[in-house]
């Protein structure tokens, strides 16, 4: 490989934070026009790595060599002036702006009046040029807002181009899309790999690395692992390099005989997003709700905690009509919600785990109006041993964690406040391989118990491997309900998408 077919060399790269070796002396090369992917469970270093490549953090050793010179990105401003530009999973796109402004966000151009006056017309036709590049058919006026997240991911990658950006650093890019969003993007990154852009992409979704990457480069507790060309890789040894041990699978979900009808929701309805849900859980149940992005999933879930609750319709607990208007209703109904968002709905960040995993139960835990925090221990200690939670992150603050801890600390605090249904939105979302595992086989184990359990999700693997029955959406509303027999990728997308039951 000559020198000039690589964009990127990292020597003996090491990072070391106060008890924690991030990276360690980490060697790696990016090809110029590749799609480069970054695997590893959280906590790896892979957040570490993509900081120290775009200046946000400066590497306590090692060399980085861009387009074959030595550099120093002191901030992230000199990242993207020497063409390397990061896409993120959260948006940063100014929403009520139109696409063209955001594209031309901070270096607009002017009239030659002398005065300091945008020239719109010019931004709207270099903004339409760039979407002829990409063959994109999304109109410059119209406002970030009113775009799906999709349309919405696209015109991050055009900003990057229109910075001209030689490297371009997706991370977790299709965590918030559903699967047919995500073949668009797909087909993107193979435009820009044949326009010689370098894509260095980080993501947990192992198939769609298989599909999309040239090679991979695993990284564990701050090491690389290896770096391996994904056409002669196949996915069971991506899963052992990068949890440096043979997973157990999740086999074929066993139809048990239902439970006793747990919950029961008539007529659910919310303008705008929902329209007369009707449906009914068991106990032991694991019911899927999937969809397209926007479909309702996630709004009935937030109605169901109360969070916004319905404005119409009934719902019965064991048979019992409840009213559940706020969070507090809804746990004392014993319903628990694991958000979409667990970083801004699920946790407090600041407080230590131990903390948010007792939140809920402060009522149960002990009388009167102070803590006891020897129970408080006992209860954490507990339910960190259940749900394989190490000892020294109890102490930590929520935000210190990994993806998969945090969401097992949300899970916890519904196990300790023994609620009986317990409503999973998009639970593995941006969790790695060994996280999610565990998470399934918690589901499975908590609905063995009899509890009743909603999965909403767009991962319809994930749907279709670990559900009974699946409740399809569209616009507000059931357009199906499925037994798991009868339920299939291309039914449930059928279905999704306007089609009739086949």
């Amino acid at each position: 490989m000559a020198d000039s077919d690589v964009i990127l060399e990292l020597h003996n790269i090491s990072k070391a934070f106060p008890g924690v070796q991030a990276l360690d002396h980490i060697d790696l090369d990016i090809r110029r026009g590749e799609t480069h992917v970054l695997l590893g469970e959280n906590g790896a270093g892979k957040s570490t790595l993509i900081k120290i490549l775009t200046g946000v953090y400066q590497p306590d050793g090692g060399t980085l060599v861009f387009r074959g010179a030595p550099v120093s990105f002191r901030n992230p401003g000199d990242a993207q002036n020497a063409g390397i530009r990061v896409i993120y999973q959260e948006r940063h796109l100014v929403r009520n702006l139109s696409v063209a402004e955001n594209i031309y966000l901070g270096n607009e151009p002017h009239l030659p009046s002398g005065f300091p006056i945008i020239d719109r017309e010019r931004i709207v036709e270099g903004t339409q040029a760039l979407f002829d590049r990409l063959n994109l058919s999304i109109d410059p006026l119209a406002r970030i807002e009113e775009l799906n997240a999709s349309e919405q991911q696209m015109v991050e990658v055009a900003c990057a181009l229109h910075l001209s950006a030689e490297m371009i650093i997706m991370d977790e890019p299709t965590a918030a899309l559903p699967y047919p969003e995500a073949h668009n993007l797909f087909g993107i990154l193979r435009m820009l790999r044949a326009q010689g852009v370098t894509v260095l992409y980080i993501s947990h979704r192992l198939e769609e690395v298989l599909q999309i990457g040239d090679r991979a480069t695993i990284l564990r507790n701050g090491r690389k692992i290896t770096t391996v060309p994904l056409a002669e890789t196949s996915l069971d040894d991506l899963i052992l390099w990068i949890a440096g041990r043979h997973l157990p699978g999740n086999p074929p979900k066993v139809p048990l005989p239902p439970g006793p009808e747990i919950l029961r929701v008539e007529g659910l309805q919310r303008s705008g997003v929902l329209e007369g849900v009707s449906f009914t859980l068991s106990a032991g149940e694991i019911l899927g709700i999937t969809g397209l992005l926007g479909a309702g999933g996630t709004a009935l879930a937030r109605a169901l905690f109360g969070v916004e609750p319905a404005e119409s319709g009934s719902l019965f607990l064991e048979g019992s009509p409840v009213s559940i208007r706020t969070p507090e209703d809804a746990i004392a109904h014993g319903i628990g919600l694991l958000p979409e968002d667990r970083l801004e709905q699920g946790l407090v960040l600041e407080m230590q785990a131990q903390q948010n995993m007792t939140l809920v139960a402060l009522e149960n835990a002990w009388p009167g109006p102070f803590i006891d925090h020897s129970r408080e221990t006992e209860i954490a200690n507990y339910y960190a041993g259940r749900l394989g939670i190490s000892n020294e992150n109890l102490s930590q603050p929520a935000l210190s964690l990994s993806g998969g801890t945090q969401q097992k600390v949300v899970l916890s605090k519904w196990l300790a406040a023994h609620a009986r249904v317990l409503i999973f939105d998009e639970p593995t979302r941006g969790i790695d391989v060994g996280a999610r595992v565990e998470i399934y086989h918690l589901m499975r184990e908590l609905a063995r118990q009899g509890t009743g359990i909603i999965l909403v999700s767009e991962d319809l693997t994930e749907i279709l491997g670990m559900c009974d029955r699946i409740l399809v959406m569209r616009r507000g509303s059931i357009a199906a309900d499925l037994p798991r027999a009868d339920a299939s990728k291309l039914e449930i997308l059928r279905l999704s998408s306007g089609g009739e039951r086949a």
